[in-house]
């Protein structure tokens, strides 16, 4: 089977609903970071857009904001488990764990005065 049959594959309407799905983020990730990715709404958006096929590995590059100098946030989440199904659902849990640092030093100077560990 080709890669891209493999990839037409995985995008069944079909995939059942995961109960809980465990996602992590860099250790360096600023507190302001954060609070982006574990609040209600960038957990809905994870909800209605990770549609297709969750395997425990995949990494997913997710935009979390713009300062007021057009400094961008990219935060590499990474799937650690996926428990009862096989994709995210409306009910689908979303729970975070903290690994490694990444170097990503995700905060704003113009925005804090502490620099990128302040919200």
């Amino acid at each position: 089977m080709s890669e891209t049959d493999e990839n037409l594959r995985d995008r069944h309407t079909d995939l059942a609903p995961a109960d809980r799905v465990v996602v992590s983020y860099p250790a360096d990730l600023s507190d302001w970071g954060r609070f982006q990715v574990e609040k209600d709404s960038f957990v809905a958006y994870l909800r209605k857009t990770k549609t297709d096929r969750v395997r425990q590995g995949d990494v997913w590059e997710e935009f979390v904001g713009v300062g007021c100098c057009g400094s961008t946030l990219d935060v590499p989440l990474r799937v650690e488990r996926i428990e009862g199904g096989e994709t995210l659902g409306p009910d689908t849990e979303v729970a975070y764990e903290v690994r490694e640092a990444c170097g990503i030093e995700g905060g704003w100077h113009v925005q804090s005065e502490g620099g990128p560990n302040e919200i």
